[in-house]
C-alpha cells in the first residue's frame, strides 16, 4: 500500500510544482504548512477531502455488500455455506491484490481511471446476482461463474485504493501513515455499514437481486459523480462528459433490469422446478418456493422447497409427519415442543390429541409461519393449526432459544432441514442435544428427523450416534415416503434406561399410514444400511456436515 504514495510523493524541491498541480491548495506542505495557505483555499481542501472520504466510505460499503451477496446466494443455491464463503472471500482478496498492482500505471490519470473503475464495478457488482442466478438456472455453471464474477469484482475493488490514495494526496499532501489512516478509517467504517445494511435493510426491502442493483446504482453515483465534481477543474470537458455518459448508461441498464427483475427472477426460478411455481419469496434466512401440479393419482400436489430442497409433497406428507409425531406422543404429552416445522404440518398431527394442553413451536423464519397461517394452500393442508389457542409460536434460533428456555416439555419433535450448512449442523450437535435435556421432564421422549438411511447412511447414523453421545437412549427407525424415498428418524429418551419402545398410544387417532405393525417393521434395517462406525457431530467437529455434503452431492 505504501508504493503508490512513495512513487508519487514530491521531494522538497518539487513543492512549487506540486502546489501548481492543484487548484490553489498547497499540496506539499501538509499539516505543517496549512497555516500558510489562504483561508479560502484551506477550507476548500477540507471540503474536498471530506467529499472524497465520503466517496471512500460509500464505495467500501458497496464493495462489502457485493461480497456478502455472492456468499449468501451461494449458500441459498448450493448449500455448504463454509465452502461458498471461503471461495468467494479467497478469490476476491487475491483479485484485490492483483487489482492494486494493476492500478499503479493508472495513477498519473487517477481521476479518469477511478471513475472508469467505478463505472465497471457498479455494472459488474450490480448485475452479479442476476448473472450467477442465470448461470445456475440455465447453464448449470454456477461455480465457474462465481469464481469469474468474484475475481472481477475483487479486481475492481482492489484498484480503488491506490487511485483513491493518489486523489487524496492531490488535495492535500500528508505523511504516508496519516493518509493511510484516514483512507482506511473511512474504508473500514463503510464496510461496517455495508455489512449491517445487507441483512437488515437490503434483503428485507429489496431481496438479493434488486438489492444488488440498488447498490450498483449507489456505487456509480458515489464513485463517479462525486469524484468528477471534486476534480472538475482538473479534468478535460470531453473526458468528464464521456465518464458521466458512461455512468448514466450504467444507471440506465441497472434501472431497466430493476424494472424487469421480478419477471427475470420468476423465469429463472421456474427453470429450477419441474412444476409451476405458485409462491416464491426470499427472506433473510432462506429461499421459499411452493409449487403445484397434478399428481398421478389425479389430486393436486403442492410441494414446499427451502433453498431448493424438497420439504414435503402434499400427496404423501402424511406418511412423513405421522412417522415423526405419533411415536413420540405415545407417552406423556400435555406439553409439547416443536423445533422447526414452520409449515405447521407436524403441529397438525400433535393437535389431534385432545389431552395436549400446550404446544410451543420454535421456527427461525417469520415468513414461513406467516405462510402457514395465511396462505390458503398451506393453511388448508395444516388444518389451520396455527390458529389453535393451545399454540405459542416463537421466532428464534432454536440453539440460542434453548439456552434461555425455562419451561419443560413432555415431548419434543425436531423437524429441521437436513444439516447441509454450518448453521444447520449446529442443530445436530452433541451440544445442542445437551441443551435440549434442560427442557425435558422425567419420562419425556424426543424424536429427530435424521435424513435418509439409504441415500445418506453416514449422515443418518452420525445423527443417531450424536444423540447417544449426548446421553440419550435411542431407537432408530425408517419408513418409505415416495417423494423422498427411504427416510429415517431417531426416537430418544434421556438417560440410560434402555431404548424407548417404538409404538403408538392406545388412544392415538386414526392414521392413514402408521400402525404398530408398520412401526415394528420400521426398526429393521437391511444389511447394507445397518449402523456404521461414524463420528458424533460437535460444534468444533461438525462431522454430520461433512457426511451430508459428501453423500448428497450426487443427488
Amino acid at each position: 500500500m505504501s508504493s503508490p504514495l512513495l512513487d508519487h510523493t514530491p521531494r522538497p524541491a518539487d513543492k512549487d510544482s506540486a502546489a501548481a498541480s492543484t487548484d490553489g491548495t498547497d499540496a506539499a506542505g501538509g499539516a505543517e504548512t496549512a497555516h500558510a495557505a489562504p483561508p479560502r483555499a484551506a477550507g476548500g481542501a477540507r471540503g474536498k477531502r471530506f467529499l472524497l472520504l465520503l466517496a471512500v466510505f460509500v464505495c467500501a460499503a458497496c464493495g462489502l455488500v457485493y461480497e456478502l451477496a455472492l456468499t449468501a446466494l451461494g449458500s441459498y443455491l448450493i448449500g455448504n455455506s463454509v465452502t461458498q464463503t471461503s471461495v468467494v472471500i479467497s478469490v476476491m482478496v487475491f483479485a484485490m491484490g492483483i487489482g492494486s498492482l494493476a492500478a499503479k500505471p493508472l495513477q498519473h490519470r487517477a481521476v479518469g481511471a477511478f471513475a472508469l473503475v467505478e463505472i465497471l464495478l457498479a455494472l459488474v457488482g450490480g448485475l452479479s446476482v442476476l448473472v450467477l442466478y442465470a448461470a445456475f438456472a440455465w447453464l448449470r455453471l454456477y461455480m465457474p461463474a462465481m469464481v469469474v464474477v468474484s475475481f472481477t469484482v475483487g479486481l475492481l475493488i482492489g484498484a480503488e485504493i491506490p487511485l483513491l490514495m493518489t486523489l487524496l494526496q492531490r488535495i492535500r499532501r500528508q505523511e504516508a501513515g496519516s493518509a493511510v489512516a484516514d483512507m482506511f478509517a473511512a474504508d473500514y467504517v463503510g464496510a461496517l455499514i455495508g455489512g449491517l445494511c445487507f441483512p437488515l435493510l437490503l434483503l428485507p426491502a429489496f431481496g438479493q437481486l434488486k438489492g444488488a442493483l440498488v447498490v450498483g446504482a449507489v456505487n456509480a453515483v458515489a464513485g463517479v459523480v462525486v469524484v468528477l465534481w471534486i476534480f472538475r477543474k482538473e479534468t478535460r470537458r470531453v473526458v468528464r462528459a464521456a465518464l458521466l455518459a458512461g455512468a448514466a448508461g450504467v444507471l440506465a441498464i441497472l434501472g431497466t433490469v430493476y424494472v424487469l427483475a421480478d419477471d427475470i427472477e420468476v423465469t429463472a426460478r421456474q427453470q429450477l422446478y419441474r412444476d409451476p411455481i405458485i409462491h416464491a419469496e426470499t427472506t433473510p434466512y432462506q429461499d421459499i418456493v411452493l409449487t403445484r401440479s397434478t399428481a398421478f393419482t389425479g389430486e393436486p400436489d403442492t410441494r414446499l422447497f427451502l433453498n431448493g430442497d424438497l420439504q414435503f409433497s402434499s400427496v404423501d406428507e402424511y406418511r412423513y409427519h405421522e412417522a415423526l409425531v405419533h411415536p413420540a406422543l405415545s407417552g406423556k404429552r400435555s406439553s409439547v415442543l416443536i423445533l422447526g416445522g414452520g409449515d405447521a404440518l407436524a403441529l397438525r398431527e400433535v393437535l389431534r390429541y385432545d389431552d395436549v394442553e400446550q404446544v410451543t413451536l420454535v421456527d427461525l423464519d417469520p415468513a414461513m409461519t406467516r405462510l402457514a397461517r395465511t396462505y390458503a394452500p398451506l393453511r388448508d393442508l395444516n388444518d389451520r393449526a396455527l390458529a389453535d389457542p393451545r399454540v405459542t409460536v416463537v421466532h428464534a434460533d432454536a440453539f440460542n432459544w434453548l439456552r434461555d428456555a425455562r419451561r419443560r416439555y413432555d415431548a419434543v419433535l425436531i423437524d429441521f432441514p437436513d444439516p447441509d450448512t454450518a448453521a444447520l449442523a449446529k442443530l445436530y450437535s452433541v451440544e445442542f442435544y445437551h441443551l435440549l435435556g434442560h427442557v425435558l421432564t422425567p419420562g419425556s421422549r424426543v424424536v429427530v428427523q435424521a435424513g435418509s438411511p439409504f441415500f445418506a447412511p453416514k449422515s443418518y447414523w452420525s445423527i443417531a450416534t450424536t444423540i447417544g453421545e449426548a446421553g440419550y437412549a435411542t431407537t432408530a427407525y425408517q419408513v418409505d415416503v415416495p417423494s423422498f424415498g427411504n427416510w429415517g428418524y431417531v426416537l430418544a429418551a434421556p438417560g440410560t434406561g434402555g431404548p424407548p419402545p417404538l409404538r403408538l398410544a392406545e388412544d392415538a387417532p386414526r392414521l392413514r399410514f402408521l400402525d404398530d405393525t408398520v412401526l415394528a417393521a420400521a426398526t429393521v434395517f437391511p444389511v447394507d444400511r445397518r449402523p456404521q462406525d461414524v463420528r458424533a457431530s460437535t460444534l468444533m467437529d461438525p462431522a454430520v456436515l461433512e457426511y451430508t455434503s459428501d453423500e448428497w452431492k450426487n443427488y
